[in-house]
């Protein structure tokens, strides 16, 4: 797959987040569990029952790889919720429902191409149980994890951004997975059974990071979206999952308390008060643990103006992750 870059579209390449992504990989993740070890410990918290109607249909106008239909993922954008993704996918238009199901019908066969054909035949029938069953499986896996995850996907675009500032974007392109690489103001994505090429038109490039898609890429090309890509988010292991207060007690362990809350709040730059006012340090004392964070390669400090900002490296990161 090749998205063809103008000198407009590189000046749009952005950042994105998709809560639908996340839930049609986490259905995934539910049916091939053998195929994402990285996420058995989530897989461990869930309970059998969760697993209802809702999950049913969700599992068979996804499916299990490759394909899945482009109106579930929508135009990710900057801090999507999961609230605006629903209201998006209650707003989708029935040609666009009919399209991208049909597309499904040709990837099924047997009892499951008969029900997709029954979806296709009764579009608002189809959008309302689709709406509902996103519902109901958003609020069994992903609800009880999302604080978890956004703060992943943030960190992610956060070493990605700064990465773009120290390097350039073509080696921060680069760095999105061994699949990906810029050639000739171009990005290309080596897919499985799939060839394109696309341009940008001056559009601009989506650049998704997943928490749940830990394997490959995937990528949207076929207009009304936007061109995008999503690629595995860094700092993604089996304790991911782990709530904020379990990673904050790990870090204590090993850094102690004053430090570990530091290298937790640094979600994006802060500057030395505002570092001492999160954490109810004197400004002095913050400076002396932001130095010696510094030194061990887990913080960066860059000059804004009159401000020196702190952010977290990407061993910081992988450290505020669980890993």
């Amino acid at each position: 797959m090749e998205f063809r870059l103008g000198s407009t579209d590189i000046s749009a390449i952005r950042f994105g987040i998709s809560p639908g992504h996340e839930l049609v990989h986490a259905v995934r993740a539910v049916l091939r569990p053998q195929s994402v070890p990285l996420h058995w410990g989530w897989f461990r918290t869930l309970r059998n029952e969760q697993m209802g109607e809702g999950f049913r249909l969700m599992a068979v106008i996804s499916g299990v790889d490759g394909y899945m239909p482009d109106f579930l993922t929508t135009d990710p954008a900057g801090d999507m919720t999961p609230e605006q993704e629903l209201e998006r996918l209650r707003q989708v238009p029935d040609e666009r429902l009919r399209a991208d199901l049909q597309k499904m019908v040709i990837r099924s066969s047997g009892d499951r191409q008969r029900e997709i054909r029954q979806l296709i035949a009764d579009p608002t029938r189809a959008r309302a149980a689709i709406v509902e069953a996103w519902q109901e499986v958003w609020e069994a896996l992903l609800d009880p994890v999302w604080p978890q995850m956004l703060r992943l996907l943030r960190a992610d675009i956060g070493v990605r951004a700064r990465r773009i500032s120290d390097a350039g974007l073509a080696d921060m392109i680069a760095t999105l997975h061994s699949t990906v690489t810029w050639h000739n103001d171009a990005v290309r994505v080596q897919l499985p059974h799939y060839e394109a090429s696309v341009d940008c038109g001056g559009t601009g490039l989506l650049l998704v990071p997943s928490v749940m898609a830990t394997r490959r890429c995937f990528v949207l090309d076929e207009p009304p979206t936007h061109p995008t890509i999503f690629y595995p988010a860094h700092g993604i292991s089996e304790t991911w999952h782990r709530p904020a207060a379990d990673v904050l007690d790990a870090l204590t362990a090993l850094l102690g308390s004053a430090r570990a809350r530091l290298v937790v709040e640094l979600q994006q730059p802060l500057s030395t008060s505002e570092c001492a006012r999160l954490t109810g340090l004197a400004a002095s004392t913050a400076s002396h643990h932001l130095a010696v964070l510094r030194n061990a390669g887990l913080v960066d400090s860059r000059r804004a103006g009159t401000r020196v900002l702190h952010t977290r490296t990407p061993l910081s990161e992988a450290l505020a992750g669980g890993r």
